[in-house]
């Protein structure tokens, strides 16, 4: 809990997907939905990965916005054909996991081995080695990141 009182999805895990897609959510992320939301996940595709939210978050934060946009903005169309037009509503089983639709899968190019990494109201799914360079390239480019990080006032 951060100190608004919020329920926020914290760390990272590595995971395996089963034959069938299905990836079991990690505990530390489970209670979160359990205790202050549902079971139920929108995921969608960002950049290399897949953003997870939960449901309750996604209907606040994206749809309440979305909804306003202009039919003819070009960049507002633009956004609602790539990340709203993907999200896919995502249950989880009696077992912790969801299926992740081999649609989503695909785009991201995610394999069987994955990291969970919790980004406070939502967290993303990325395949183990797009992880691994996403990684190498913000620790790279660790400087710049920290001086735009001080401009907003982190």
């Amino acid at each position: 809990m951060g100190n608004s009182g919020k329920p926020y999805f914290r760390g990272q895990t590595v995971s395996r997907l089963d034959t069938k897609g299905r990836l079991r959510i990690p505990n530390k992320f489970r209670e979160v939905l359990q205790e202050h939301y549902s079971d139920t996940l929108m995921i969608t595709i960002l950049g290399k990965c897949l953003v997870a939210y939960p449901k309750a978050i996604w209907e606040e934060r994206i749809e309440s916005k979305v909804e306003n946009f202009s039919p003819v903005d070009p960049q507002q169309r633009a956004f609602m054909r790539y990340f709203v037009s993907s999200a896919e509503l995502c249950q989880c089983d009696n077992h912790g996991r969801i299926l992740i639709p081999q649609l989503l899968r695909d785009r991201a190019g995610i394999g069987q081995e994955v990291v969970l990494a919790g980004l406070l109201n939502s967290f993303e799914i990325w395949d183990r080695g797009a992880w691994d360079e996403e990684l190498k390239r913000a620790s790279d480019q660790h400087e710049q990141i920290m001086e735009k990080m001080a401009i907003v006032g982190l």
